[in-house]
């Protein structure tokens, strides 16, 4: 995949908890699971604008673009 999530990141550098996150931003846990282990296919930008409004980022703190070219 050439988008990597890095929510896990942003959520620690927060000392945030899954649990904690998914309670301000009003989504399932186990949603907000799959997209900090990246194994989501989209995510919504309302979702987007909620995590990064309780996060305090960008979106680019938490999505980032790898060239699926240079990995092979």
């Amino acid at each position: 995949m050439a988008i990597i999530l890095r929510l896990d990141r942003v959520m620690a550098d927060r000392k945030m908890s899954l649990k904690e996150l998914s309670e301000k931003v009003g989504v399932a846990n186990v949603n907000l699971s799959k997209i900090k282990t990246g194994k989501i296919s989209a995510i919504r930008f309302s979702t987007l604008n909620q995590i990064c409004k309780v996060l305090e980022c960008q979106p680019g703190d938490i999505l980032e673009y790898a060239d699926d070219e240079l990995e092979n």
